[in-house]
Order: C-alpha cells, then structure tokens, then sequence
C-alpha cells in the first residue's frame, strides 16, 4: 500500500491564488450571501394510510431522529393526530425542530396536530413514571416494604436473581405504555436510542411480564399467610390490595405492547443505516436480532445518499447543491463506496420496503427541511 504525500502550502501564496498540480482538488466555495430559491414542497393530500407506531433504529448518529421528526411532521400535516417521542438519553428532537421540547407530550405546532416529548429518565424518576426504578415506583411498593425484611439485599435481587433493567430503558418502555392508551395521539413515531439501548428496551416487555408474574404470585402467596393469620383470630378477610390490582393492570398492558411491536400492520420498524460498509453491516445483524423477538422490519432507510434529491423525488422544487461526480475526484470516490454499500444493502434487505434520501449540503433541521425528507420517505 502506497502512502499518501501532502504536498505543503506555501504562506507567501496563503492569501493570493496558488498553481495547483494536476491531481490537486479544488473546491470552489460558494458566496455566503447568495440569494437562495425558496423550497416547495409538493403536500400530500392523502390522509396516512399506515401503521399506528412507527419506530426508527440503527446505531448512533446516522439521522434516526430527522426520519423521525420528518415521518411525524408529514402525518400531522395530513391531518392525524401524531406524537413523536424520543427514548434517546441524548435527545436531539428539540434541535430538530428548532425548539423546545418538553418531556411530557406538548402540541408544538398551530397549525397540525404534531404533539412532542423527549423522555427525560431523571425526571421521570422523581415523578414515579417508572414502574420499575431502584428506588420507589409502583413496582418497589407492590413488594410491600420487603427490603427492610431482607437485610442489606435488593429486594429485586433476592426475588429475581438479578437487578432490574437500566433506569433509561424502563422508563422508556413505561413511557410507550402509557401513550399506548391514550386517546389523544392517533399515530406515535418513536426515535429510539442507538441499537444496544433499543434491544434492551424491546427486551423489556418479556423481562418484565416475567417478573409480574412472579410479583403477582409472590404478592398472592404473603396476602393468604396474612389473611390466614388474620382469619385465626376473627379478623375478616381483606380485599385484594390495590398496588397488586395495579400489577395486573400492568402486566396486561406489556401484554399488549409486545403484541403490538409484532404486529406489522400496527407498527413499522424502520431501520436507519448510511450507505457505508460497516453502517450495513450493523443494520443487518439488528435486524436479526429483531426477528429473535418476532418484530419485523418494514422499512429500511438509506440516509445522506449522494444521488440528485429529484432521483428520490418529484414533490420538491427548489434549488439544492450536488455532490459533482464528474469533477470532483472525491466526490466520486465517495459515491463509488456507497455505490457498493447500496448494493449490499439491496441485496441484505430483499423483499423490504427500501427509501433513499439524498445528502443534503445543509443541515437538516427546521420544518421547511424536515418536509423535504418527508417527502423522500413517502
């Protein structure tokens, strides 16, 4: 392997033009205060015909919270009442859409009925939104003050042989739960935290439907030694505790949950990769471990191609920058890898629902840029 020479540039030419040699790039800058052709975007008159949860995975930073912020956008503006929620610990939906976000469900725009939230585990501890935190939650007091019975040990670990799930993971998975049942949001897009926190949240429901299970029963057992004990002297049999109704109560909606994660015509995984070797690489080893838990994918999403956006779409008009392919020597070198990363994508992904969307020269944030990626993603 040959190495690469940087040839030096020389200071007295810093500031002047420079003769470049034939294998030189050179990047011709464009005028910052160039007018810019305003974009339109073609809407979608059609109202969402598609599945009722929408969750976008893949590893960390190739865009799952622009398709997102993007598929959500584009289902508000068609009239569906949309939730987008983030269950990334590093939450980015604010910078998305160039405001705040809270983390409970707020109706950000006037104009659509587009709710937000980005889960903020912290808070959603102090307030006892996770049923299964360390520390309180509906889950430690169903256990009935057992701890101080236990000595020095967890009460989850003498019960269940080991701690419970990650505070960030659980509260996500609560959270989902309780948006599952509310009457407000027609349709919710998840933006999900890179692949290793969105295995664990989707082992969850099976982890923790177990240990209701076993809570329930443990819960049943203490109560007939109490009401037995109770009963020997003359004491009436109490009613069914309200913390173990609770339970059940819980225990059927993960119920439902899993069975709605499986369901392909009530939620869509979508998997976000770039077109790069290692990105689709990733992208299928999730998928298989998707199919351990029985949730298909729909949709694969192929972000940031250097492709011209009207090969992805004829509902937007405007001008946008190209990658030069014929004369930027870079340019073509990159386009020449994920040339090859699309082809392998292609033929990993036969049979799935596969979208492109181009690699844009400017940030992707705002709602005028967000419709432009919605616009691939129909």
């Amino acid at each position: 392997m040959s190495g690469l020479d940087v040839e030096p540039v020389d200071e007295a030419d810093a500031e002047g033009e420079t003769e470049t040699a034939d294998n030189t790039i050179e990047v011709t800058p464009t005028d910052a205060t160039e007018e810019r052709t305003a974009i339109d975007v073609e809407p979608s008159g059609e109202p969402v015909d598609g599945p009722d949860y929408v969750l976008y995975g893949g590893k960390g930073g190739v865009g799952k919270t622009t398709m997102a912020a993007a598929t959500a956008l584009d289902s508000a503006r068609r009239g569906t009442k949309t939730l987008v929620v983030s269950t990334d610990p590093a939450h980015s939906l604010s910078d998305t859409f160039e405001r705040e976000i809270s983390s409970r469900p707020e109706r950000i725009l006037e104009d659509a009925p587009l709710y937000a939230a980005e889960i903020d585990p912290d808070a959603a501890l102090e307030d006892s939104q996770a049923a299964f935190a360390a520390e309180g939650g509906a889950g430690a007091s169903a256990l009935g003050g057992l701890g101080e019975f236990m000595g020095e040990d967890s009460p989850m670990d003498v019960l269940f042989g080991g701690a419970m799930p990650g505070s960030d993971e659980a509260v996500a998975m609560q959270t989902l739960l309780e948006y599952m049942d509310d009457d407000r949001f027609d349709r919710v897009v998840v933006d999900t935290a890179p692949t290793g926190h969105t295995l664990r949240l989707l082992q969850l429901p099976e982890i923790m439907d177990t240990m209701m299970g076993r809570m329930i029963a443990f819960r049943r057992r203490i109560g007939s030694m109490v009401d037995g004990i109770k009963g020997m002297f003359g004491n009436e049999m109490p009613e069914e505790g309200e913390d173990l109704r609770d339970l059940e109560v819980l225990r059927e909606r993960i119920e439902r949950l899993r069975a709605t994660l499986r369901d392909p015509e009530r939620t869509d995984f979508r998997i976000v990769l770039v077109p790069e070797q290692m990105s689709v690489l990733e992208s299928k080893r999730l998928r298989e471990q998707l199919a351990e838990f029985d949730i298909p994918v729909g949709t694969v999403v192929v972000n940031r191609v250097m492709e011209p956006l009207a090969e992805v779409t004829e509902d937007v008009r405007g001008e946008f920058l190209e990658p030069d392919l014929e004369g930027c020597e870079f340019c073509q070198r990159r386009w020449d890898v994920q040339q090859s990363a699309l082809t392998e994508a292609h033929e990993l992904f036969r049979g799935t629902d596969v979208r492109r969307v181009p690699l844009f020269a400017d940030e992707v944030k705002g709602e005028e840029m967000l419709e432009v990626v919605a616009a691939c993603l129909r």
